[in-house]
């Protein structure tokens, strides 16, 4: 499967010690089928950061989500409360119970595979927490009003599986 990567550099070599924490899945590279979202997110680094829009390219043999060679973590393209839960997890920067098989701190995952879920999250967060709205409202507030999948590598094992084909 061919999988773009949107930012603002054209990557000769992915580092995962570059990646940012707290991300939905946890600290990891963050890519999507979806040409048009990662030309979105392309667009929006380049606006925060300078530079030009970048799309990297990449083939993937999706085969290997199904096999036991990489531990793979998929909730789906439909959000759930098991989604909700890792995602708040992840993003939380208090939480600590690494072991926690609802976080993916410690890359215990090396692929998850999931919705990608709205930047403005922490009110909501709270607010479902706080048992000021429902299930069904943090989801609806979570998830990018087109359902989405992001496929985000977290260790140099599955990296490796990742054979760049270039940029647009």
């Amino acid at each position: 499967m061919t999988l773009y990567h949107g930012t603002n550099v054209d990557i000769q070599s992915i580092d995962l010690a570059l990646c940012r924490p707290y991300k939905d899945f946890g600290r990891g590279f963050y890519t999507t089928k979806l040409r048009q979202q990662a030309q979105k997110m392309a667009e929006r680094v380049a606006r925060i950061y300078g530079g030009s829009p970048v799309v990297n390219v990449y083939e993937f043999d999706n085969s290997l989500l199904k096999t036991s060679i990489l531990n793979i973590k998929d909730f789906g393209i439909t959000p759930s409360e098991s989604w909700a839960l890792f995602v708040m997890n992840n993003r939380n920067r208090a939480f600590t119970d690494f072991n926690n098989l609802n976080c993916n701190f410690d890359c215990k995952y090396d692929i998850v595979c999931g919705p990608i879920a709205d930047d403005d999250m922490t009110m909501l967060f709270r607010q479902y927490q706080s048992g000021l709205i429902s299930f069904e409202s943090l989801i609806k507030g979570m998830t990018f009003k087109e359902i989405t999948s992001q496929y985000s590598f977290h260790t140099e094992k599955a990296v490796q599986f990742l054979k760049k084909e270039g940029v647009l």
